[in-house]
Parts: structure tokens; sequence; C-alpha cells
């Protein structure tokens, strides 16, 4: 005889509704599948708008390096370079050695990115007020307060181990 505890119906109903995991996921799904729709004219995905959102620097200012902006975007980098391929594909991207250091890549963003950013920040602007006052209308800074928590506290753990 076995001595697995077997996972009832009740108990994954319990998980369901308790799981952080579970709740930021299904969040994370549903914010992305209403940006991308919002920002559907402009062939743009949520994801795209903020990686370019992230490589915004004033003229003159190095662009970020891939490692940087993969844990800002807390991606790894085999992720974020498979996600900028389109992005440079459309000249919205440059990636560059660094001046100091060959191996170094650098994001910058190009004047057609900056062209983009311009039309889709007003888009953003739009549709992220009208979520952010139908979801939270005391303000959304302690929901984004207790997400970055969780995820400094996760980044430590990681560290730790």
């Amino acid at each position: 005889m076995s001595n697995r505890r077997i996972v009832t119906a009740e108990i994954a109903r319990s998980v369901a509704q308790a799981c952080l995991c579970l709740h930021v996921q299904r969040s994370a799904r549903a914010l992305a599948r209403h940006f991308d729709d919002v920002f559907r004219p402009l062939d743009l995905t949520s994801g795209q708008f903020s990686l370019l959102m992230s490589l915004n620097r004033p003229k003159g200012v190095a662009g970020p390096a891939i490692t940087d902006t993969a844990r800002f975007l807390a991606m790894d980098r085999t992720t974020l370079t498979a996600a900028l391929k389109p992005l440079e594909r459309r000249g919205l991207v440059a990636v560059k050695p660094d001046k100091n250091d060959r191996r170094t890549r650098r994001l910058e963003l190009t004047a057609a990115g900056r062209a983009v950013l311009a039309k889709a920040y007003p888009i953003w602007c739009d549709a992220h007020g009208a979520l952010e006052a139908a979801v939270s209308p005391s303000g959304a800074g302690p929901m984004r307060g207790e997400l970055n928590r969780m995820v400094q506290w996760l980044e430590r753990r990681a560290a730790e181990e």
C-alpha cells in the first residue's frame, strides 16, 4: 500500500483559491491579452512595448547591456534575444557591441523605435488609466508595491540557493 496522499478535488479547489502563482499568472495573461489588443494597430505586443520602453534613454546615453535588460524584465538572456529579433528586423532596436568591451552587447532604441513609442504611449496611457481606475479606485500603488516585494523576496531567495 502506498503512503501517497490522495489529492482530492477539494484540495485542488483550495490550492486554486490560495495559489499566488496561479493568480499572478492568470492576471499577467489577462493583462498581456488586453494590452496586446490595444497595441495591435501598431503591430506591437505588450511585451514588445515593455521592452522598447525599457530601452528608452536620452540621446547620447549608452543603451543597457542585454544582461541588464534581461534582469530588469525578469527574462533569461535567451528569451530576450528571441524577443529582440522581430524588433531588430523592423528596425526598432539595434544591438551593438559595447565600446569598451566588445563581448558585451548594448541595446539601442532607433529613431523608428522612438516613433513607435511616441504612438504607443498615448494608447498605453488611455488603456492603463482606465484599467487602473476600474481595478483599484483607491490607486494601484499598493498592488505594485506588494508585487515588487514578492519579486525582491524571490530574487533574494534564488541568490541564496
